[in-house]
């Protein structure tokens, strides 16, 4: 199957509405799990990635229930004797399954250490082949007892708390980090935690601290966020917490909007700054704004509105460290740019649910112009592409930016994995078509044509 799309240069309008943001929901839940008592989390989550966590937590013994618009978490100790099987987990079996979710992987591998019994985490087929060995390290560091093949799922843990100590990772990925801290509390002595290197993605480890805090956890930081200090036996407090907007997922829209003349409503979007908003992404509207996208609050409902008859684009000079899932979006936008944008510091990128950096480089098959040095990545605007077959690698972010992208090709444009945006932006389908862009996934393909996109993406 592939995802089709139509390129035009027409108008869009209507309105969008934005989810809230997967990353604050992940970590509410975990938190709230871990904490005794009754949590009120305000605003649901469609994503797969969600998904899986939520399944993960239940097969531990955390009692989710949705009402409303909101999750009511029962948290507490980690118990796998309520015989729960939820997307592919078992408290039976022991069984975790985080799907093709590393967020969940990576902060529960360390959390499976608190349940009462020996727990394997897990996950889809391509997922077994991700390595995780700087975390497994470090977390054998702390006292987590794990066993595992070539450092990667499936992962079996010992059940016991961690001893902590002084623990040393490597900056790549935040969610490393981010699956320390959210261990450390429970200890049972004094945890150090010591990044070696540069941190990247650091916004993404201060809204884990900060809602760690939330949740009555205490975390000191450094200045540089290269060293952490969590005192042991802390114990969580339960908490009622609202999730914002999701950027991330707003800047599909935000993009598609910048590219032809359009009046666009983004309805739940109430923040056109950085500076306004609570998400590890926000830079990306002062990226958006940079770029020239006029962005102003509509009085009558107070969200975001884009209206404009054409604009053209201004470059950008981006360090992509802290914010690297923003790179694909923003290499789409750059494409029509009018001169050259560099985005600097991509290597960790590479490292994502595929090699992002040489993925957003399949533009040049539709005319782009971008080079991949190693360390940056420069993308030159053109006036116009033209419709091919590409990968998505089944990459939620890639597949959704480079459709974006498509959307002012000439001619048609082919994906594969067409389905792969449902892990972190479900609706984005519905919600690109619903403002005139014209995607679709057709029910039936047959064998023949799909073996010669294939053969075209490769």
């Amino acid at each position: 199957m592939h995802l089709f799309v139509n390129g035009s240069s027409g108008a869009i309008s209507g309105e969008l509405n934005i989810p809230v943001s997967k990353y604050h929901v992940h970590r509410a839940l975990v938190l709230a799990s871990l904490a005794p008592g009754r949590s009120v989390i305000h605003g649901l989550s469609e994503t797969r990635q969600v998904v899986w966590t939520i399944g993960v937590l239940r097969a531990l013994g955390t009692r989710i229930e949705v009402e409303g618009d909101s999750y009511v978490v029962h948290g507490g100790p980690y118990r796998t004797d309520g015989g729960v099987v939820d997307h592919g987990s078992s408290s039976a079996e022991g069984l975790l399954n985080v799907g093709s979710s590393g967020t969940t992987l990576y902060f529960m591998t360390g959390l499976a250490a608190l349940a009462d019994k020996p727990i394997t985490l897990t996950g889809m087929k391509y997922f077994r082949r991700r390595p995780i060995k700087a975390l497994l390290d470090a977390l054998g560091q702390m006292g987590v007892r794990y066993e595992s093949t070539n450092d990667c799922p499936p992962i079996t843990v010992q059940p016991g708390r961690p001893t902590g100590g002084h623990v040393t990772i490597a900056g790549t990925l935040s969610q490393w980090i981010s699956g320390l801290l959210l261990l450390a509390p429970f200890a049972t002595r004094e945890t150090t935690i010591e990044v070696l290197g540069e941190l990247n993605e650091q916004p993404y480890v201060e809204l884990t601290v900060r809602m760690m805090r939330h949740f009555g956890l205490e975390v000191e930081v450094s200045d540089d966020w290269l060293h952490y200090t969590v005192r042991p036996g802390q114990t969580a407090r339960a908490a009622d917490y609202t999730v914002p907007p999701d950027i991330g997922s707003a800047a599909f829209g935000l993009a598609a909007a910048a590219l032809r003349p359009s009046d666009v409503l983004f309805r739940g979007l109430s923040a056109t700054r950085a500076a306004d908003t609570d998400h590890p992404e926000a830079e990306f509207l002062d990226i958006a704004a940079a770029m020239g996208l006029p962005m102003h609050l509509d009085e009558e409902t107070g969200f975001v509105r884009v209206r404009h008859d054409g604009i053209r684009l201004a470059p950008i000079e981006l360090d992509c460290q802290p914010i690297p899932d923003l790179l694909p979006v923003v290499s789409a936008m750059a494409a029509f740019a009018d001169g050259t944008s560099r985005l600097h510091n991509v290597a960790h990128i590479r490292l994502k649910e595929s090699d992002r950096v040489n993925a957003m480089l399949q533009l040049n098959k539709l005319g782009g112009r971008l080079v991949d040095s190693g360390v940056d990545l420069t993308v030159t605007g053109v006036d116009s592409l033209e419709g091919a077959s590409m990968s998505s690698f089944n990459d939620h972010r890639v597949l959704m930016s480079l459709a974006v992208a498509a959307t002012r090709a000439t001619g048609e444009s082919r994906l594969t994995y067409p389905r792969a945006y449902r892990i972190s932006y479900p609706t984005f389908l519905q919600a690109m078509t619903s403002v005139g862009l014209d995607m679709s996934v057709p029910p039936r393909e047959t064998a023949s044509v799909a073996a010669r996109s294939e053969a075209l993406a490769s």
